[in-house]
């Protein structure tokens, strides 16, 4: 198994992309230890895959004490640390002209000061080990903008967290540690319902589903695939890119 003892944390993980990636570790042999905002649902993720190979800690990940306390967490229950993956986030389309200051510090704050502060604490506790991998969730809307989700917010949160990328690969590839991310376009999470009623879910995302050259929208398990491929061994000479797991849309239309 790709995983075989190995010990991640991944934040945004208590449902979606970041679920779905736990779920695949755990299976291939991983111990995981999960960070959100929801303690019940962080919990319910930890029941269902089995607390003998998965924790938890709840805290708002734009707080870089909740990134260091997650770290800790996962080498005093585990051990250690080989893998992060940085994937929590936060989505709302809104015109530029409507955003405000609490706007823009939101997602400034969770999407690029979270990451950048988790991936720290990681990197530190990933030299005690010989190396190790970092894999960001960024976005497709940081390469393309759309004129049906007004997202320039979202969108500068997540161009920064692309450049993370190449310079954390840069500067902690003497640590044999390596940085790779992944740019997403529509994937059906949890995520939409935070703007959006159920109804409105339901009707909305079907839309866009030809939005997409492969015809259809992505699914948490799309995602995790490219995300565990970039933090296992097959990627050992990989390192500091971000690959498009967007159905071809930024490939052209």
């Amino acid at each position: 198994m790709r995983f075989q003892d190995k010990v991640a944390a991944i934040t945004g993980g208590a449902s979606g992309i970041g679920l779905a990636a736990a779920e695949r570790l755990v299976a291939e042999g991983a111990k995981v230890v999960l960070n959100g905002r929801d303690e019940a649902k962080l919990q319910r993720a930890v029941e269902s895959l089995g607390h003998e190979r998965a924790d938890h800690l709840a805290g708002d990940i734009g707080d870089p004490a909740v990134g260091q306390a997650l770290v800790e967490k996962a080498e005093a229950r585990f051990g250690g640390l080989d893998i992060l993956l940085n994937n929590a986030g936060i989505f709302a389309p809104k015109p530029f002209l409507e955003l405000n200051e609490a706007d823009y510090d939101g997602f400034l704050t969770t999407i690029l000061k979270g990451k950048f502060f988790a991936a720290q604490a990681a990197a530190k506790a990933m030299q005690k080990r010989g190396g190790g991998a970092i894999v960001h969730t960024g976005s497709m809307w940081a390469e393309a903008a759309v004129a049906a989700t007004p997202s320039s917010a979202y969108s500068a949160a997540n161009a920064g967290v692309h450049a993370l990328v190449r310079n954390l690969a840069i500067e902690l590839a003497g640590d044999n540690i390596r940085v790779n991310g992944v740019a997403p376009a529509v994937v059906e999470t949890p995520v939409y319902g935070t703007f959006m009623s159920e109804e409105e879910v339901a009707k909305t995302l079907p839309t866009f589903n030809a939005f997409h050259p492969l015809g259809r929208n992505g699914q948490p398990a799309d995602v995790a695939a490219a995300l565990l491929f970039l933090a296992s061994d097959d990627a050992a000479w990989i390192t500091g890119t971000v690959m498009a797991v967007d159905g071809g849309v930024t490939a052209g239309r």
